[in-house]
């Protein structure tokens, strides 16, 4: 409900009143019965407490309307007060009413006046869904509201709510699609039936005392008088060195009950509270840092408030303020420079913003991909230029780091006779060889740093049986990265070399698409004797 803070005992009663709604689908024994029968009488004493409150206040209005000379305007507050006062009497009248004839209706009171029936629910639901005193209770409550809301220019929210308009009931499948009536009378004993119409007066009288209290505030309003005084301290700084003077101002500030300001903020009003205080927040954005990483900004305050003789007068101040530059800390195996077209993982943290910190990430040449956690982002480069990295927190820029891009390391060309690698010097042994395997190894470091964006494979590869500068038969033409060259042995003589041309390799990247890998005279020629 909008308009005014809880008192503690407001915030009491509105916990019983949850526990009641929750166990009105229950099958109640006797004794949570009477448990209902006691919430119900505390509610009723709320309601007497808050009446007499309300009717004091009204006093306190009669008195500030005749000590301010019975002025016009303040004799216009006094009267819309009395009126705001007797709408709600009548509502609580009817509300009392409804109760008797329910507890009448399920038998009344026996000689020590305890209910007869506390436990019924038919002549309950009977009453107030068939016979439709729930809609007329539910039209009657939020009449007023919408009366009140007018009479005093605070926006009220409606007192009885179908379950879909419902905050504690709307997401509730169970719930949600039931109306006022059903919501509160439906299955209900009729203890718990009275302890609900007991919880609707207390927000009657609830709203009431904020109506009041908001009118109660415009008696004197043209009056200035400084009856609010407070001490202030303005300290030139709160972080202050060890070794270093701390400096503040202390003064008095004062404020009128009477008059209500408004107060903004580079144009923009703010919310002022009931004693006048007006709260400036707002998010410091980045600016131009100085070499202590320091950015100098201000903002316009303006209070406007209505002056002895009638005329709005505004004072305003220029707030200067520093923004300081958070550290923005990268963390990945490595933030030097960052690898073309692969998932360049980073861990970026703020550690200024504890809490606070949600970032989101935006990049120059490069795309972003937000991390699982917070702070987590991969980096793609699309271009060999410079990556940007842009850091935001709730869609304001904390900062930019700029980082190196570097080219993607060729790999590695290894041939195998079966499982060992070729000895490129020595040659190999024609009888011994059967089976040649050939390998793109990725650089080490890339490895360690990439493994998604370091998978290679030789899909293209030539293999010639060569004696001088001629084939001594037709090379074998492959596209699996093992090759039977055992047809070699029965033609190959000490001295002929067997030539291995690789003509494509391809890589497999963190998406899992294929891309070519240029590779240059790959030539690998092995001595056989």
């Amino acid at each position: 409900m909008a308009g005014g803070k809880e008192t503690p005992r407001q915030k009491m009663i509105g916990l019983m009143y949850l526990v009641l709604t929750a166990l009105l689908a229950l099958n109640v024994t006797k004794t949570v019965l009477d448990k209902f029968v006691f919430i119900n009488r505390s509610l009723e004493r709320s309601v007497t407490d808050g009446v007499a409150k309300n009717s004091g206040t009204i006093e306190r209005v009669k008195s500030a309307v005749e000590e301010s000379g019975s002025r016009p305007a303040d004799k216009a507050v006094l009267t819309k007060a009395q009126d705001v006062r007797n709408q709600t009497a009548a509502v609580l009248k009817e509300l009392d009413q409804l109760k008797e004839e329910i507890i009448v209706l399920t038998g009344g009171r026996d000689e020590e006046g305890n209910f007869v029936e506390i436990a019924d629910e038919d002549k309950l639901a009977t009453l107030m869904l068939k016979q439709k005193r729930g809609e007329e209770l539910q039209k009657r409550l939020n009449e007023y509201t919408a009366y009140l809301s007018k009479a005093v220019d605070i926006n009220f929210e409606p007192l009885a709510l179908d379950a879909k308009d419902s905050k504690e009931f709307k997401d509730n499948p169970n719930q949600k699609r039931k109306s006022f009536s059903e919501l509160n009378f439906a299955n209900t004993p009729m203890a718990a039936g009275l302890a609900t119409i007991s919880q609707l007066q207390t927000e009657v009288v609830n709203i009431e005392s904020q109506a009041l209290e908001a009118l109660a505030r415009k008696v004197g309003a043209a009056d200035l008088k400084f009856d609010k005084i407070i001490a202030m301290v303005r300290p030139e700084s709160k972080v202050v060195a060890a070794g270093t003077k701390y400096s503040a101002e202390m003064f008095i500030a004062a404020s009128s009950s009477g008059v209500t300001p408004t107060m903004k903020r580079d144009g923009q009003a703010i919310p002022v509270d009931a004693s006048g205080m007006g709260k400036v927040e707002f998010t410091a954005t980045a600016g131009d840092y100085n070499k202590e990483g320091n950015a100098i900004k201000s903002y316009t305050a303006a209070i406007t408030m209505k002056m002895p003789g009638g005329n709005d007068t505004t004072f305003t101040q220029k707030v200067e303020y520093i923004v300081a530059k958070p550290v923005i800390q990268v963390q990945s195996q490595s933030v030097q420079a960052l690898y073309y077209n692969c998932a360049n993982e980073l861990n970026v943290q703020v550690p200024a913003l504890g809490s606070v910190y949600d970032p989101s990430f935006t990049a120059t040449n490069a795309t972003t991909i937000k991390g699982p956690q917070r702070g987590l982002v991969t980096i793609v480069p699309s271009s060999a230029a410079d990556v940007k990295l842009n850091v935001l927190n709730s869609g304001n820029l904390i900062g930019s780091e700029t980082f190196k891009v570097r080219p993607i390391p060729k790999p590695e060309i290894k041939v195998l006779n079966g499982s060992a690698e070729i000895n490129a010097k020595q040659g190999e042994n024609i009888a011994r060889l059967r089976t040649l395997n050939v390998k793109a190894v990725a650089e080490e470091g890339f490895r360690q740093f990439l493994p998604k964006d370091s998978r290679y494979k030789v899909s293209e590869w030539t293999i010639t049986l060569a004696r001088g500068s001629r084939p001594v038969m037709p090379p074998i033409n492959a596209t699996s990265e093992s090759v039977n060259v055992a047809s070699f042995a029965s033609v190959a003589k000490p001295g002929d070399r067997i030539v291995v041309e690789i003509k494509k390799v391809q890589r497999m990247n963190f998406r899992g698409n294929i891309e070519n890998v240029g590779i240059k005279d790959a030539f690998v020629n092995i001595p056989l004797n």
